[in-house]
C-alpha cells in the first residue's frame, strides 16, 4: 500500500541530475531485441556479400585442388600449407568478425551513450529474495518477456511458412534435382526467410523499445518532495547557506576590527557612522581600513579609544565616506581636501602632545 501511495505521488518529470545519476548506475532505456535485430542485419549484409567472400575463400582452395602435386606434406610442408590457407582466409574472417562486432555495438549505441559502471554486477541480496523473484517474473517486465517469447515463436513459424510453403513441392523433389538448381532454390528460401525474420524481429524490437522507454520514464518520475530535496542538495540548504554567510560576515568583521588599531583617524557621525582611515608613507592617499553603522560603528569607536586613535566628528563626511568607500579602498578625489584637513589637524595635535610630554 505504501508503494502504491509513493508511486502515486511521483507525478513530476525527472530532473537532468536524476537521469545522469541513473545513467551512472547503468539504468537506461535498453531493449535486448534491438542488438539482436542489428546482429541479424549484419548477417544479412554478409549473406548479400557472400559471392565476393566465397570467391576469396575458394581462390586458395581451387589452387590447391588444381595443382595438388605442387604441395608437399612432408618435412613441415603440412604446417606451411595450413598456415598459408589460414593466412589467405584471414581477410574474410576479419570482415565477418568486424561486421558482427560493429552490428552489436550499433545495437547498443543507438539506444544509449556508452557508460562504464560496476553497479549492475554488484551482488545484491534482493536478487535472492523469492518475493522479488516473483515480482520480476509476474511483474510488467516479466509479462512483457513472456509476450515477446510467444510472439517470436509465432513470428518465426510464420516466417518459415512464408519462406518454405511456396517451394514445398520443390523441396519434396530435392533428391532428384540438379545440385545447382537445388542450391538456387535453397538460396531463395534462405533469402525470403531472412527478410521475413528481419521484418518480424524489427517490429518486435521497436515495440519492446517503446515499452522499455515507457517503463523507464515511469521509474524515473519524481515526487515534488524529491525535487525539493534534490534542489537543496544541489543548491545548498537555505539555513546552511545563511549560517555560512553569517560566519563569513563575522570573520570579515573580525579582520576589519583588527585593522582599527593601525588607523590614523576615525571619522564619526558621531553615533551612527564610523569610518577608520589610515595614512602613512606607504599609501598615496588615505585608505579605508574599517567602517560600520550603529553597533559596528560603536565597536570601532571603542577599539579606537582603547588604542588611542583620534576620533573626529564630521557627520556629512562620515556619511559620504561610508556610502562611497569599501574596505581597503582609497578615498575619492572629491574628499581629498576635507580628509587632508582632518589628518593635518590630527598630526599637529599628535605632535603637540608628544612635544609636551
Amino acid at each position: 500500500m505504501a508503494d502504491d501511495t509513493d508511486k502515486s505521488q511521483k507525478t513530476e518529470e525527472p530532473t537532468q541530475k536524476r537521469l545522469d545519476d541513473a545513467r551512472k548506475k547503468g539504468d537506461a532505456v535498453r531493449s535486448q531485441d534491438v542488438p539482436v535485430w542489428f546482429m541479424m542485419l549484419g548477417i544479412a549484409m554478409l549473406i548479400a556479400a557472400s559471392g565476393p567472400l566465397l570467391r576469396m575463400i575458394a581462390r586458395p582452395l581451387v589452387s590447391l585442388m588444381d595443382h595438388p602435386h605442387e604441395f608437399r606434406l612432408d618435412n613441415g610442408g603440412a604446417m606451411q600449407l595450413t598456415a598459408a590457407l589460414l593466412l589467405s582466409l584471414a581477410p574474410v574472417a576479419g570482415i565477418v568478425f568486424g561486421v558482427l562486432v560493429l552490428s552489436a555495438l550499433a545495437g547498443h549505441l543507438i539506444q544509449n551513450r556508452p557508460a562504464w559502471t560496476a553497479e549492475k554486477i554488484k551482488p545484491k541480496l534482493s536478487k535472492l529474495s523469492p518475493l522479488e523473484g516473483f515480482k520480476r517474473i509476474f511483474g510488467p517486465q516479466g509479462l512483457m518477456n513472456l509476450f515477446k517469447s510467444i510472439l517470436k515463436l509465432v513470428a518465426i513459424t510464420a516466417a518459415l511458412a512464408y519462406a518454405v510453403w511456396p517451394n514445398l513441392s520443390l523441396i519434396e523433389r530435392a533428391g532428384g534435382m540438379d545440385l545447382l538448381v537445388l542450391a538456387g532454390t535453397l538460396q531463395g528460401i534462405a533469402g525470403r526467410l531472412l527478410i521475413a525474420t528481419l521484418v518480424v524481429v524489427g517490429i518486435i524490437a521497436a515495440v519492446d523499445y517503446i515499452f522499455q522507454k515507457q517503463q523507464f520514464d515511469q521509474k524515473m518520475k519524481m515526487s515534488r518532495q524529491e525535487i525539493k530535496d534534490e534542489h537543496k542538495q544541489s543548491e545548498g540548504d537555505p539555513q546552511v547557506k545563511a549560517k555560512i554567510r553569517q560566519l563569513r560576515h563575522q570573520r570579515s568583521q573580525q579582520r576589519m576590527m583588527s585593522a582599527v588599531p593601525d588607523a590614523t583617524v576615525i571619522i564619526t557621525n558621531p553615533t551612527h557612522y564610523s569610518v577608520a582611515l589610515k595614512f602613512d608613507d606607504d599609501t598615496p592617499a588615505p585608505v579605508c581600513v574599517a567602517k560600520g553603522v550603529d553597533d559596528i560603528a560603536l565597536r570601532i569607536r571603542e577599539v579606537a579609544e582603547e588604542h588611542g586613535i583620534p576620533l573626529v566628528e564630521n557627520p556629512p563626511l562620515a556619511r559620504a565616506l561610508y556610502a562611497r568607500l569599501e574596505i581597503d579602498e582609497v578615498i575619492p578625489r572629491e574628499h581629498y581636501e576635507a580628509v587632508a584637513k582632518i589628518i593635518s589637524f590630527v598630526m599637529r595635535t599628535k605632535s603637540k602632545t608628544q612635544g609636551t610630554s
